[in-house]
């Protein structure tokens, strides 16, 4: 099957890997290449460096609206096309020029959680469990047919990163499996129940501000969404502090939301709206995460200390 794949960071690479083993890609659609690092040089994504790597065709435009563009993918004659955190609109005239379509892959059990940041989200609102959705794209924000899911539980102890590390391989997995079903034309595909959806914001910087007033479960889910980005921070004495890892503990006594009610080497704990939070592993400016034990010899905390409360 000779597919088109589009897509641009690490979860989408791991889609691309898999693909490669089992199909033939004729060429990849990436995000043009952004300033990373330190010095902030132009740097390809994660996509195009594994596509580099197997000399494979790589388009970067900044649209696909653009009738150049769209008569490039049009004359590599893809049997479909796969789509991956893309990060670009595929317009009708696009989705309709492969044989067999675009078939997304989204993180998340749709309808619940269409959207930029799925997996995020999903911590974030307690859920238990999440997934992967493959999907025949159409116009709409990943509104199109379902054609497979495969479930993911969510532990306690999955953070953003780990649970993206167990989706990227469960989609990479899920896309094999689904294109095999459409070369037997044995996909049957099951339209989305709109009145269940929900929308996955983008993530913003703001939101990694912790409110102590909130309940200590509430923020111990942001710490682990917002891991490894934006990461949860929170501020004392003009000091901002990163919290990496932090766990729901019952303190012995409730103090105001933000104080300090100890400090020693199993964690720094502080009250919250509702019980009270263990915080884990913490970096300060300039500094690298640490754990507790660490971070409290170069930065002093002691109880009755408060954080700032917003």
């Amino acid at each position: 099957m000779k597919i088109i794949f589009a897509g641009t960071p690490e979860f989408a690479a791991s889609a691309l890997a898999a693909l490669l083993k089992e199909h033939e890609v004729i060429a990849v659609l990436t995000q043009p290449d952004r300033p990373a690092g330190r010095g902030m040089q132009l740097s390809p994504s994660p996509v195009k460096q594994l596509a580099l790597q197997h000399g494979l065709t790589v388009l970067q435009p900044v649209s696909l609206r653009n009738e150049e563009v769209q008569q490039q993918i049009a004359a590599l004659n893809a049997d479909v096309m796969v789509v991956a955190a893309y990060g670009l609109i595929l317009p009708q005239a696009v989705l309709e020029m492969p044989r067999y379509g675009c078939l997304n892959i989204h993180a998340s059990l749709l309808p619940r959680w269409r959207g930029a940041a799925p997996i995020q989200r999903a911590i974030l609102a307690g859920d238990s469990e999440t997934g992967i959705t493959i999907m025949q794209m159409d116009v709409g924000l990943d509104t199109g047919d379902m054609l497979l899911r495969e479930v993911c539980p969510i532990e306690p102890t999955d953070n953003a990163q780990t649970l993206h590390d167990k989706l990227a391989a469960m989609g990479a997995g899920g896309i094999v499996n689904a294109l095999n079903l459409v070369e037997k034309n044995s996909l049957i595909s099951v339209r989305q129940d709109n009145g269940a959806a929900c929308y996955a914001a983008k993530l913003l910087k703001g939101e990694s501000q912790i409110n102590w007033s909130q309940d200590a479960a509430q923020i111990a889910r942001a710490v682990r969404a917002y891991n490894p980005f934006p990461v949860c921070q929170a501020r004392m004495n003009d000091v901002v502090v990163k919290i990496w890892q932090a766990e729901v503990v019952s303190a012995g006594r409730q103090g105001k939301p933000g104080e300090v009610l100890s400090a020693d080497k199993s964690g720094i704990t502080v009250a919250c709206g509702k019980d009270a939070l263990r915080l884990q592993l913490l970096q300060r400016p300039g500094g690298r995460a640490q754990p507790a034990v660490q971070f409290l010899q170069a930065m002093p905390v002691h109880p009755g200390d408060h954080f700032l409360v917003i």
